[in-house]
């Protein structure tokens, strides 16, 4: 069966589940040929719907053979498991479903066709409630207590009554997955299936000849002995808005209205202002960009286009320019630019927090600490009690009251500043030496949020994003780069 049957059939069956015809659509999968992961998934839900536990456990079976990434799968297998008393092998998929997430909070799977979304701690939730079953109770509070490090707002109610039930040792539901859920096809395949006449019939616009019937691709043209001397300039160069230059260095915006622009791009000059700030558009992006940091890009006839480009200068950059006045659209009965007078800076901070999770939250400057921690404890949804914070990693430097809250401040820079959160477990218990990385290869980005560091430089870790990427410092410089370009310095310090 070709791709275009498979697709198609799988269409009709989404359409008739959608009219909650599921009996067509299990006999539509069914009749697929090499049904895929997803549709081995949509077979086993519909199956679960219809109590036919074998079936749905031999689907789910393909549908993890043919992709054992999909955390889904394991999660509904492990209902179905959990549904026929078997909860050894329940526990297994819930564990691999949860493995399958790699320590984030959640995967939304809409990209995939599938309008839902797994948390992690719906899955620690199953986790403890087949634990329950066995009779390890200790173990299912374990797992309801890592929950609470994943949880969300919405999901907060769930784990407190799954953990108030085993603290008195009683057994709770379990979070189902709604099995008339299924995956869809890509609807831009989908739109492809129907044949379209591109062409179309030709049709005579323009002719010499008096009532000429030609229905060929093109009207008849009168012949031009001399064509044009020169070549036409590109005239998809030609029609795009403002004045074409060159970026010679990288720009890191500060505010929201500046734009983030590395060597070699080519901007658009919308408006120029006399502080010496351009208002420029890159890739249907626009915002304003130093003018110092821009030359003027002339625009290639067809003859020159082989020339080659010249490579990026390497000098360093020249100074920022004050920003005396802002820049806008330009008028659109004069044409020329229009300068009014910048907004009043304001005098929020941006507080980024490193918890098992990294968030933000936005603060004014110089607050005090109860007004700080109550911020965190709400984005949170824990008491301020139960948690505190530190300027530095691992808990070194516990901020205590406003007092040293003066101290904090002082190390903000650009309208930020980096502290982590610890609950009050983690707080009394001994700190930890942060951990030294040592770099095995030169790591270089033009992302403002990547960190860059050359071969053999030392690097502290701040925190693990997954397992593929860290968060580090280096050299004054704080950012995320990737796991596989470090090594972790020895406690001793011997490599």
């Amino acid at each position: 069966m070709s791709y275009v049957d498979t697709l198609r059939q799988w269409d009709e069956a989404i359409n008739s589940a959608d009219k909650q015809d599921f009996s067509e659509a299990l006999r539509i999968l069914l009749s697929i040929q090499e049904p895929n992961s997803k549709i081995c998934f949509n077979i086993g839900c519909l199956h679960l719907l219809n109590q036919d536990l074998d079936d749905a456990e031999k689907a789910f079976d393909c549908s993890i053979r043919k992709d054992e990434h999909l955390a889904i799968s394991f999660f509904q297998r492990g209902i179905t498991y959990y549904k026929r008393k078997r909860y050894e092998e329940s526990l297994y998929d819930f564990n691999r479903a949860l493995k399958a997430l790699r320590g984030n909070q959640l995967i939304d799977y809409k990209a995939l066709g599938l309008r839902y979304i797994l948390y992690a701690c719906e899955v620690l939730h199953n986790v403890a409630l087949t634990e329950a079953q066995l009779g390890n109770w200790e173990k299912a509070q374990e797992s309801l207590a890592k929950a609470l490090n994943y949880k969300t707002e919405s999901k907060l109610s769930i784990i407190d009554r799954a953990l108030q039930s085993t603290l008195k040792q009683k057994l709770f539901k379990p979070v189902e997955f709604p099995s008339k859920m299924l995956f869809k096809p890509n609807k831009n395949y989908v739109a492809e299936l129907e044949k379209k006449d591109y062409l179309g019939k030709a049709k005579v616009v323009a002719s010499v000849v008096p009532q000429d019937a030609f229905s060929g691709f093109a009207p008849l043209q009168p012949q031009v002995e001399d064509g044009p001397a020169m070549p036409k300039e590109p005239e998809v160069l030609r029609a795009l808005e403002g004045e074409p230059h060159t970026v010679l260095f990288q720009f890191d915006p500060e505010t929201s209205d500046e734009l983030a622009v590395v060597p070699g791009n080519i901007v658009f000059v919308l408006q120029k202002g006399a502080d010496n700030w351009a208002y420029v558009v890159f890739n249907e992006r626009r915002g304003l960009v130093p003018y110092n940091y821009l030359e003027r890009l002339e625009i290639p006839l067809a003859s020159n286009k082989n020339k080659g480009v010249t490579a990026p200068p390497s000098r360093e950059p020249p100074t920022r320019p004050e920003r005396i006045q802002g820049l806008t659209p330009g008028n659109t009965s004069s044409g020329k630019a229009q300068i009014k007078e910048a907004k009043p800076a304001d005098n929020s901070c941006i507080v980024k927090v490193h918890f098992t999770f990294n968030f933000a939250v936005s603060v004014p400057y110089g607050s005090p600490y109860a007004g700080l921690i109550e911020k965190v404890s709400k984005k949170l949804s824990l008491p301020s009690t139960t948690i505190s914070l530190s300027s530095e990693a691992h808990g070194q430097s516990l901020i205590d009251g406003d007092t040293e809250m003066q101290d904090v401040w002082s190390l903000a820079t650009g309208g930020r500043i980096t502290l982590w959160c610890y609950t009050k477990e983690q707080s009394d218990a001994e700190p930890q030496t942060q951990t030294q990385l040592v770099a095995l290869h030169s790591y270089e980005s033009p992302n403002p949020e990547d960190l860059n560091f050359q071969q053999g430089d030392a690097i502290t870790l701040l925190s693990r994003i997954n397992q593929d990427w860290l968060e580090g410092r280096c050299n004054g410089n704080t950012g995320i780069f990737p796991a596989s370009f470090v090594e972790e310095v020895p406690a001793n310090g011997q490599q």
